[in-house]
């Protein structure tokens, strides 16, 4: 029998459960504040931090942290992924375009909708 790592949590919209296992590795034995932030001894905490996500869920999570900031990590991580695309600049170009565009529709749905719940 192998000691393999459980998959990663999967965050989902809408709040689900976890498996045992991936509790007993992504769950810190000890949960400690160093500087602000929650964790342990320098642990990785990915698994961890997914884990309170699925049990969240992302709908609930994004009505506690606030729309512009998930549009701006979206926006900020899609950049990240373009940068690495090997592909035609024209072709980068115009996805970089289609995206500035649908940042600014994003932003002003958000502007005429309000932050608030």
């Amino acid at each position: 029998m192998t000691n393999s790592q459980p998959p990663l949590p999967l965050p989902l919209l809408r709040p689900t459960g976890i498996t045992f296992d991936q509790y007993a590795e992504f769950t810190p034995e000890k949960l400690e504040l160093s500087n602000g932030y929650l964790g342990y001894g320098g642990q990785d905490q990915t698994g961890f931090q997914l884990a309170v996500l699925t049990n969240m869920g992302l709908l609930k999570a994004i009505r506690h942290t606030g729309v512009s900031l998930w549009i701006e990590a979206l926006d900020r991580r899609l950049r990240e992924k373009l940068e690495r695309v090997e592909a035609e600049a024209q072709v980068t170009e115009a996805m970089l375009n289609r995206l500035n565009r649908a940042m600014e529709d994003l932003a002003a749905v958000v502007e005429y909708v309000g932050e608030c719940d």
